[in-house]
């Protein structure tokens, strides 16, 4: 019996090297060590943990630790993870996230709940987020002052291309009218010490401000993200007739390329250096004096190397009341601005982040945002 055990571990394995399996079906996590013999995929150890919730419809197995029975293998191999995507990911919308491994844990539930439980994208109909292009609700929005959460009508219009919100569900007037192609709206579980955190940066008169929401439902905080993908999608295609959906897709929602403390002088040699919060969203190198401040204290436009922006690292000395020492520099056409980092680590990080942005042509919409820094 053990003989015909290692042959059916040995089975399982194989099948877990097919094309289409070496990775988890649902988050794309390489060498998945876990598979559902209700639905014939393979799975990372995060995901099955997810699919135990789903015990009705998903059963999980580790590939190596349990045992395997010829027909749960046989049902493997009829299936797997391409058969599975084409029946749960027929109509995925355009404009939809789809989560990987190094997404928070609501955006990866509600994405395995949307295809296996609600059967989202089984259908053309029901598998949008946005329809009629009007999304409605009640969010927990954190104050600015008090740092309180408190309940607030948001209304997500595509035809005029803003997301409001107001103080009182029956107020005529919105606090705040944000144009929807300058959002960027990143999950923050750990910043905000919320599982369902949202931060929604954007813009007015060329400042960046953040908004904190959050949901106590996972699957409508994921579909108001997904809204806010959908109307942006939406919209520039209006916008930006030539583009093509890739192009647009790129300037879509998504995580900011780092975020992290570093110190920085201003721009007189007698400046001393303060510890700040960086964000790093597109070219926009963001700070503020707290991670979960609503405005930027100032914000750095990082260019294209072609158009005379630099970054290297520097030794810099206690000279200016810095208590770090592992010095960045960011030459600008207008200025150099000096950061300091915690450790030679984390000063290699930002560093190789800043160079892969001004590695990146501009596009012309960036050259009028970096016209915008420069008449400030």
């Amino acid at each position: 019996m053990s003989g015909e055990q290692d042959w059916n571990k040995k089975s399982v394995k194989i099948l877990s090297r097919k094309e289409g399996n070496t990775k988890c079906a649902d988050c794309g996590e390489p060498d998945p060590q876990w598979a559902s013999y209700t639905l014939g995929v393979f799975l990372c150890v995060t995901c099955c943990g997810i699919h135990r919730n789903l015990s009705e419809i998903s059963k999980v197995k580790s590939l190596t630790m349990a045992k395997w029975e010829e027909d749960l293998i046989q049902f493997l191999d009829k299936h797997g993870n391409d058969a599975a995507k084409a029946k749960y990911e027929a109509y995925v919308p355009i404009y939809y996230y789809r989560p990987t491994h190094a997404d928070c844990h609501v955006l990866r539930e509600q994405w395995i709940r949307a295809k296996y439980e609600r059967k989202q994208f089984m259908k053309k109909e029901g598998s949008d987020d946005f329809p009629g292009g009007v999304k409605e609700g009640i969010l927990f929005k954190r104050g600015r002052d008090n740092g309180q959460y408190l309940a607030r009508k948001f209304v997500l219009t595509e035809m005029d291309g803003t997301l409001k919100y107001y103080i009182k569900s029956e107020a005529k007037e919105p606090k705040a009218v944000i144009k929807i192609d300058t959002i960027n709206a990143t999950f923050q579980p750990e910043k905000m010490k919320h599982n369902h955190g949202l931060q929604i940066t954007y813009v007015k008169d060329n400042k960046a401000r953040n908004l904190f929401v959050y949901h106590n439902d996972g699957k409508e905080i994921v579909s108001w993200f997904n809204a806010i993908r959908a109307a942006q999608f939406r919209y520039m295609k209006v916008a930006f007739p030539t583009a093509s959906d890739k192009e647009i897709l790129r300037r879509l929602p998504q995580m900011f390329l780092k975020e992290g403390y570093m110190e920085k002088t201003g721009p007189k040699p007698t400046d001393a250096f303060k510890k700040r919060w960086f964000t790093l969203d597109h070219r926009r190198l963001m700070y503020f004096k707290d991670p979960l401040d609503a405005f930027a204290k100032g914000e750095v436009f990082l260019g294209s190397s072609e158009n005379g922006y630099q970054v290297k690292a520097e030794t810099i000395p206690n000279s200016h009341n810095n208590i770090w020492n592992y010095g960045i520099s960011i030459n600008t056409p207008e200025r150099t601005y000096l950061f300091t980092c915690e450790t030679e680590q984390e000063r290699d990080s930002w560093i190789n982040m800043f160079k892969k942005v001004i590695s990146i042509p501009m596009t012309v919409r960036e050259y009028a945002v970096e016209a915008q820094f420069k008449h400030r």
